[in-house]
């Protein structure tokens, strides 16, 4: 008997044909399970499909669009004991990327398939579920400014744009967070605090070692005093990413807790997994183990090589035989 699961699927997600998309995933997960699916509409979002599915009694969810889609539907899991799928299709695709799920239709499929399960940590900001992080001024700008026009246009540069956009408005703030044992005032352009991120999202990367199930939160602060600071400081904290170095900087700042609460003055805007979620203040606690996700039984393998496509390309093998 096969298994059966909730297949929440938006389909406005990212820049594919949506209906190629849904019948390649049925293609391959139908084979073994029996899938229940359902489409968000721009009255019905994912977190209420997935809030039903949950009521329903469903073996397991599967959502399937953009890391919003994602984050919404995975409200819903969060604190049950029902495995969550994803299948990312959108634009930015942190959610796969920060969690180590692949990022295509068929390896997500695969995984999903395989069976295996983690348990991940997740938050709540300001009581709004928050799987991978909180952006608070910048960032918050930023996601703002790359709405769904420029995303459809220009896809992942949609954001990149949009930064650069944004820099010449560049404004820091005064900013007070509080964790369990002690406050901490400063000012920034941007604060983040993240319970999982991918590299690319690196003004989460000061700490440089984001863990996902390690009960605690991380908090970057960025406080530049230019708009060369900002490039410079943002280009650092990707490198940090790549090398998994701590930052070094003095305008970046870092570190671990199981909660914060963070004011600023004035209000900033605050993004929580790529959406906009109103102004600070807010409070971010972290849920230690409270989402089970489908992950890869063996994490992939990086290529070592790709030389296919070079110009005027010519390989010889070399005879190693008694060497």
């Amino acid at each position: 008997m096969n298994r059966s699961a909730c297949l929440i699927f938006n389909p406005v997600a990212g820049q594919g044909d949506p209906d190629l998309e849904l019948a390649e995933i049925r293609a391959i997960l139908e084979q073994d399970i029996d899938l229940d699916i359902y489409l968000t509409t721009e009255e019905l979002d994912a977190d209420e499909l997935a809030y039903a599915a949950v009521e329903r009694g469903v073996d397991a969810i599967i959502a399937s669009g953009g890391d919003g889609t994602l984050s919404a539907a995975a409200a819903a899991v969060m604190g049950t004991e029902i495995p969550f799928g994803i299948i990312s299709r959108g634009t930015a695709n942190a959610f796969a990327t920060a969690l180590g799920i692949p990022d295509t239709i068929a390896g997500a499929c695969e995984t999903i398939l395989q069976g295996a399960t983690r348990n991940v940590d997740v938050a709540y900001c300001n009581d709004q579920p928050m799987v991978l992080l909180a952006g608070i001024g910048f960032e918050a700008e930023t996601v703002e400014l790359a709405d769904r026009e420029a995303k459809n246009r220009f896809g992942m540069m949609a954001y990149v744009l949009a930064g650069i956009q944004q820099l010449r408005n560049l404004k820091n703030f005064d900013v007070e967070i509080e964790t369990e044992d002690k406050i901490i005032k400063t000012s920034a352009c941007a604060v983040t605090v993240a319970n999982a991120a991918p590299a690319t999202s690196v003004l989460a990367q000061g700490s440089a070692g984001l863990i996902y199930d390690d009960g605690l939160l991380d908090l970057t602060i960025v406080a530049p005093v230019n708009k060369a600071g900002a490039i410079a400081a943002t280009f650092h904290l990707f490198q940090t990413a790549s090398t998994g170095n701590a930052t070094e900087r003095n305008d970046i700042g870092f570190l671990r807790a199981k909660q914060f609460k963070i004011t600023t003055n004035p209000p900033q805007k605050v993004v929580i997994d790529g959406e906009i979620g109103g102004t600070t203040p807010v409070e971010i606690k972290c849920v230690p183990a409270g989402l089970k996700i489908f992950v890869p039984l063996v994490e992939e393998v990086e290529p070592t090589e790709k030389l296919e496509g070079l110009p005027n390309l010519i390989i010889e093998m070399k005879d190693t035989v008694g060497e």
